[in-house]
């Protein structure tokens, strides 16, 4: 965890009242924005199908893709699922409450609104205070929360409260589309939970659908088994799309000894840029510089892309960040961000 997590983390508080009122709205069936270790969520009570469907709604979220159910720390996962292998629990006993989601098979009785009609659920355990004030307040502890990011569909995670506020704009306040937004500072991880697979054990084994802050090395050293990728039969995951994770400014990826060429290259044509880094230029337009290790890098990325997304440029440049696999987690989103950009600075450069 960074310096800037650290504090994050010791500032994080919310007031019992405000507690309280968040867990209310939440049995009442209205949703609520509230701090994640990884990013902000939009939560609904997750056996509740109608303020479910109010998720899908207020982010514009197509209805097969699935929404994790965020559980109190002590909370019995057999309510939710069934087939509960012991790696699993295994996982759960030493990740949780963290940044780890498992995709288990989906008990009956639970509604089939948050796994996008398949019979598995995401469930896991978020580790930032706030959170888990909630949980515990909202039915007793007993409860489950369902929470997707809180942002449209498809747009930049929110880390901070003032991100969810800037999202949805004029739809936040008690009869409004979100109840409250419950502030816990910034979020300490900043990349959406690893998702790994356990529904599939006997046939496929555990699978990576989405890497994170939780590596898949971390997770061999639990259960003694190196997750596989992704196969055509995996179980839908939420943030697995190819393109995600994006600002309204079209991303490009580029290589370190790019930059300074594609740079003046674009001055040239009039085009405006905006820069993302690690390393260190001389610059005179719009960048951010984020530190040149993961965990640090993963905790300021979105905020820097909504930062230049402000700058209102052409584009969103990003120094690539190396390929080694404790990258693995910001390469992916970066992928996903610039996925609906691809060919951007060709067609620039040619026009």
């Amino acid at each position: 965890m960074t310096d800037a997590s650290t504090r994050a983390l010791a500032a994080a508080a919310a007031a019992p009242a405000d507690i309280a009122a968040a867990a209310a709205a939440l049995e009442a069936g209205a949703l609520v924005a509230f701090p994640t270790e990884t990013v902000y969520g939009l939560g609904a009570d997750a056996e509740n199908p109608a303020a479910v469907a109010k998720i899908y709604a207020a982010k514009g979220r197509p209805q097969d893709h699935p929404v994790i159910v965020h559980i109190a720390p002590g909370a019995d996962l057999d309510y939710w699922t069934t087939e509960v292998a012991p790696e699993a629990r295994a996982l759960a006993s030493h990740f949780w409450p963290g940044p780890l989601t498992l995709i288990l098979k989906r008990n009956a009785h639970i509604p089939d609104a948050v796994s996008g009609g398949q019979d598995t659920v995401g469930i896991r355990c978020p580790s930032h205070p706030v959170a888990m004030q909630l949980l515990q307040a909202f039915k007793g502890g007993k409860g489950g929360v369902a929470a997707p990011s809180a942002n449209k569909f498809g747009n930049v995670s929110p880390t901070t409260a003032q991100h969810v506020r800037d999202e949805f704009h004029d739809e936040v306040g008690q009869g409004n589309v979100i109840d409250s937004v419950l502030d816990g500072g910034s979020s300490q991880v900043g990349i959406e939970s690893t998702i790994l697979d356990m529904s599939r054990l006997a046939t496929h084994g555990p699978v990576l659908l989405r890497p994170g802050h939780i590596t898949a090395q971390q997770i061999a050293g639990v259960i003694g088994a190196m997750p596989r990728q992704p196969d055509q039969a995996a179980p839908r995951a939420s943030g697995t799309l190819e393109s995600h994770y994006a600002p309204k400014a079209p991303v490009a990826l580029l290589p370190t000894g790019d930059i300074e060429k594609v740079l003046a290259e674009l001055k040239l044509r009039g085009r405006s840029a905006a820069l993302i880094h690690y390393t260190p230029f001389a610059l005179t337009q719009a960048n951010v510089a984020l530190p040149a290790e993961p965990k640090g890098y993963a905790y300021g990325v979105y905020a820097a892309l909504r930062a230049m997304d402000l700058e209102q440029v052409d584009v969103i440049l990003v120094e690539a960040p190396p390929a080694d696999d404790a990258w693995l987690g910001v390469n992916d989103r970066l992928r996903r961000a610039a996925f609906g950009s691809t060919g951007i600075i060709e067609r620039f450069l040619r026009s």
